[in-house]
């Protein structure tokens, strides 16, 4: 019904090499930045462990190790949302999963990197919220398990 609809198609067609364009783009940056990114830390852990001596046992020093960590991690993670895989849909449930895992990251990534002293409780309280609806939807939009069979089933089967 939609394709009789005059220059409907030229203009899906249009909009499809739109999208490509920038997703490309768009994948060209994240690249640049993720690259900078771990450019960054192996830099920062580097200079931590000639002047300091990277020490396991300082919350700070870690808490800005995992903090440098997620960001390429979600900087990665964003490009795979983006890029467009050949066997799946365009707009599949695979893309909206990828969404809110990287919401789930940065929102955990911020909880890392959080200095509890100067915490408001308020603060808290929303990002474990946030946290726990991005879990729920994530587990309401999971892809369902195929049917195990139990030992009973085997059992049944073998003795009807």
């Amino acid at each position: 019904m939609i394709s009789r609809i005059p220059g409907f198609l030229q203009t899906a067609k249009a909009f499809d090499l739109f999208e490509e364009c920038a997703m490309l783009v768009l994948t060209f940056l994240i690249v640049i930045i993720a690259s900078l990114s771990l450019f960054h830390v192996v830099v920062a852990v580097g200079h931590m462990l000639l002047t300091t001596g990277l020490s396991p046992t300082s919350p700070q020093v870690l808490q800005s190790v995992f903090g440098m960590f997620f960001t390429v991690l979600i900087a990665l993670e964003f490009k795979h949302s983006i890029l467009v895989l050949p066997d799946v849909q365009p707009h599949s449930m695979v893309r909206m999963r990828s969404v809110l895992l990287i919401g789930m990251m940065a929102t955990v990534r911020k909880f890392i990197v959080l200095d509890l002293n100067g915490v408001n409780v308020l603060e808290m309280l929303a990002l474990s919220a946030a946290v726990l609806s991005l879990g729920v939807v994530y587990w309401l939009i999971r892809t369902p398990a195929p049917a195990s069979s139990t030992a009973d089933d085997i059992h049944h089967a073998e003795h009807p």
